[in-house]
């Protein structure tokens, strides 16, 4: 298996630099697993799809406006961790002008880098904490080629987002409406999606390709009710990555019903057997990305990249504020 058998060619037109007017106005696609077939259907159709002992479990996670820009303009920052209100793991650009002992001002409030990392991350330490909701900008996602607006505070938001950290949207929870929400039986778990999301595979072959992790956590009731469930649909790959993470821990049901909280670095890619998901709600991936991987393992590689050829045909609107695809 070769990186370059999860390409697809995507006209640039249909990448979705903005959302639609209403969540649950976006199209989606229905593949079906055991058949092959595909339908298009629309997203307010969703609960169609849904049986009686059926659990939706959703992300989370809050995104925060962890991209600010010194007072001079000159120098970039991205907050990957905040380590304490007043030291973060950051993503800085030009990396060559802030080596050990620099500074940086934010709003008047001065940075100095006191660690850099192998892999080129500073540990910055402020001398009173940046107000990030002043100061800070979302790191909305290349491939829209714009910069954040404020209504992007809200939009790049799912309508249940409530624990704080992460810098990207998990973006297939961005359909739902409260209304929709709270006619399914559903819970939460909390994955802070990080920079990684964005990172394309750069190895010819998957197996070398070395996976960002990201920090979770899954309270014991959540997984009680997700091992009593009939069927769980994961709504995202980041709630995929945190349950089949947790499913290798446990013999003898999907999950051990106990808090649990840490870090994840799975990466999942043909062939997979998957312990504990049975339906997956996503959007459309970049091609090569290790979340297009994750869902080719889920539906098998084959019935995936054709279904993203009939998308391109049928002109679905592609990446974070797109359309979406439910698995079933």
């Amino acid at each position: 298996m070769r990186t370059s058998d999860f390409h697809y060619e995507l006209p640039e037109e249909l990448i979705a630099s903005r959302p639609l007017e209403e969540r649950a106005a976006s199209r989606m696609m229905v593949v079906h697993r055991d058949t092959g077939r595909i339908e298009h259907r629309m997203f307010r159709d969703f609960p169609e799809y849904f049986r009686s002992d059926d659990l939706l479990v959703l992300n989370d996670t809050r995104v925060i406006p962890a991209r600010v820009f010194s007072d001079d303009g000159k120098i970039e920052l991205l907050c990957l961790d905040r380590l304490s209100p007043i030291e973060w793991r950051s993503l800085v650009r030009p990396g060559k002008k802030m080596r050990i002992g620099k500074t940086v001002s934010v709003g008047g409030i001065t940075g100095t880098v006191t660690e850099v990392f192998e892999n080129g991350d500073r540990l910055i330490r402020w001398d009173t904490p940046v107000d990030l909701n002043q100061h800070g900008h979302l790191a909305l996602p290349h491939y829209m080629k714009r910069e954040d607006e404020l209504a992007d505070r809200e939009r790049y938001q799912t309508v249940f987002a409530r624990e704080e950290g992460a810098i990207a949207a998990p973006t297939a929870g961005l359909h739902f409406t409260p209304e929709m929400l709270a006619s399914l039986p559903h819970d939460f778990l909390t994955l802070h999606v990080g920079v990684g999301t964005f990172r394309p595979v750069q190895v010819d072959t998957p197996e070398e390709h070395v996976m960002h992790s990201e920090r979770y956590a899954l309270r014991g009731e959540v997984a009680e009710k997700i091992n009593a469930a009939g069927r769980v649909i994961a709504v995202g790959t980041t709630v995929t990555r945190v349950l089949e993470h947790l499913g290798k821990a446990s013999e003898s049901e999907r999950l051990l019903a106990t808090d649990q909280q840490g870090e994840t670095d799975i990466f999942i890619y043909p062939p997979h057997r998957f312990r504990v998901i049975g339906g997956l709600l996503t959007n459309f991936h970049l091609p090569e990305s290790t979340l297009i991987m994750l869902v080719s393992a889920f539906a098998g590689k084959d019935l995936v990249m054709e279904a993203y050829r009939e998308a391109v045909r049928e002109r679905y609107r592609f990446y974070s504020y797109g359309d979406c695809m439910l698995l079933v």
